[in-house]
């Protein structure tokens, strides 16, 4: 973490954002951006997948990764600026959510400091979570962002990432209003083929060309105690409901 101190050495400190909830931002801005081209109607949370937090900045400001994100929180809930919201960041890579392609342009990235699958996957932190949710809570606000557009990396590109994964508390967010909650209530099996499992999943938003992946990240995202991949009662049941209008949860 040494070099994340010298970074807020460096760079300084923000008292906020617009909307005042976020009380204390640290600067460390990252070149890897261009123009927006769509308005931003999303926020995409993902986790680091590196070993700590200074590798991350580091990696996300350097411009030969091709990578950034607009946001950054650290497990003991510092929030780093790397891109203003009004620029292009590039987080989501090849991605889709409900027809939007250029997601990158639609978007608002926030990478949540975390080890990841491959470096050791684990629980994200009070700290860290605190920190997270006012974020969302301001961008969301701000930009007018639908909680079925609050969505993780994995939900945008089923195939490629798991971010941020089975163990991120999205029922925290959710009974903030900060994200589409997991259906608990008077659920009810439709009885639909898988064939017709995929293209109510593709209604509600995701790339259904790889079944299997959007199935699985369906799961992690709404089912996280079994990810198997196999289109059952309840991955029917919990899809029915979140296409209602008012999706109902114990959130």
């Amino acid at each position: 973490m040494a070099r994340l101190a010298a970074a807020k050495a460096d760079t300084g400190r923000n008292a906020g954002l617009e909307g005042g909830r976020v009380r204390e931002i640290i600067d460390t801005p990252s070149p890897n951006w261009d123009e927006r081209r769509l308005p931003v109607s999303m926020i995409v949370l993902h986790y680091t997948g590196m070993a700590d937090a200074a590798s991350a900045i580091a990696r996300l400001a350097d411009p030969e990764a091709k990578v950034s994100c607009h946001y950054l929180v650290t497990e003991d809930g510092q929030v780093v600026r790397m891109v203003g919201e009004d620029k292009r960041a590039w987080h989501a890579g090849l991605s889709h959510w409900r027809g939007v392609t250029d997601i990158n342009s639609a978007s608002i990235g926030i990478e949540i400091v975390n080890p990841g699958h491959e470096f050791g996957y684990r629980p994200f932190p009070d700290a860290q979570i605190e920190a997270l949710i006012p974020l969302v809570a301001d961008v969301k606000d701000r930009h007018g962002i639908t909680r079925g557009n609050i969505v993780g990396h994995s939900d945008i590109a089923p195939a490629r990432k798991q971010d941020p994964g089975e163990l991120f508390p999205w029922g925290r967010l959710a009974r903030l209003r900060l994200a589409l909650p997991r259906p608990t209530r008077n659920l009810m099996d439709p009885g639909w083929s898988d064939g017709g499992f995929l293209l109510a999943l593709e209604r509600f938003g995701y790339d259904v060309t790889d079944a299997l992946a959007a199935v699985v990240a369906f799961q992690r995202r709404f089912r996280p105690e079994l990810i198997d991949g196999t289109i059952d009662a309840e991955c029917r049941a919990i899809l029915l409901a979140l296409l209602l209008p008012r999706p109902q949860g114990d959130d």
